[in-house]
């Protein structure tokens, strides 16, 4: 999906943000993974997180390795003392729990955003341009984060920001620094839902 999608309306705030109603009191980890809480009970089960994927446009491989993977690694990490469910639900209330290593570091051990860490990934690996990352510049930020041993923590930051790229890198190959924010606090994920829908509809009329 080439990303045409960050454009003024998201980086300006133009976008309708009133469509999903998020409790004020989340941290921006919590946002980010609200977006795949469907019904707003608190638990993304796999279902959900398909349905999630989905909705911002990835394919339905994507989709169902992405859904079973996500709650397969981050159930029993965000229910602690409770015994294991072949529903796999993830808690969203405890996600910072679920944090792996090998990271950017935006996101701090509470899952709050940490705005140093996010402008110090473009002063570190935005050469090209200073307010996006090329495929390139993403690899080298990737590599520098790993931490030694860390196979896990490098498989998860690699999955993630490759499926962040390929959904989002706009018509020359670049991961704008608005879209990247707006992935940190889940305020992307709505907007791509929107465009998503206003473009189907548009293709049936």
């Amino acid at each position: 999906m080439d990303s045409s999608l960050p454009s003024k309306d998201f980086q300006e705030g133009g976008v309708d943000d009133a469509a999903r109603p998020t409790p004020t009191d989340q941290s921006v980890l919590q946002k980010h993974v609200a977006f795949f809480d469907r019904n707003h009970d608190g638990l993304v089960y796999p279902w959900e997180t398909f349905e999630g994927f989905r909705a911002i446009g990835a394919g339905y491989f994507l989709s169902m390795v992405g859904a079973f993977f996500i709650n397969l690694a981050l159930s029993s990490k965000t229910r602690p003392g409770k015994s294991p469910s072949l529903f796999f639900p993830i808690e969203v209330k405890n996600i910072h729990l679920a944090k792996h290593g090998s990271d950017s570091g935006v996101y701090d051990s509470h899952g709050r955003f940490e705005n140093e860490k996010f402008e110090e990934i473009f002063r570190k690996f935005a050469r090209t341009h200073g307010n996006a990352l090329t495929s390139e510049e993403l690899n080298a930020m990737l590599k520098a984060n790993r931490e030694p041993q860390d196979f896990k923590g490098w498989l998860a930051s690699w999955t993630e920001w490759m499926a962040l790229y390929s959904l989002c890198k706009d018509n020359r190959g670049l991961l704008r620094k608005e879209t990247i924010r707006g992935v940190y606090d889940g305020s992307l994920f709505e907007h791509m839902e929107r465009q998503r829908a206003t473009a189907n509809k548009k293709a049936w009329m």
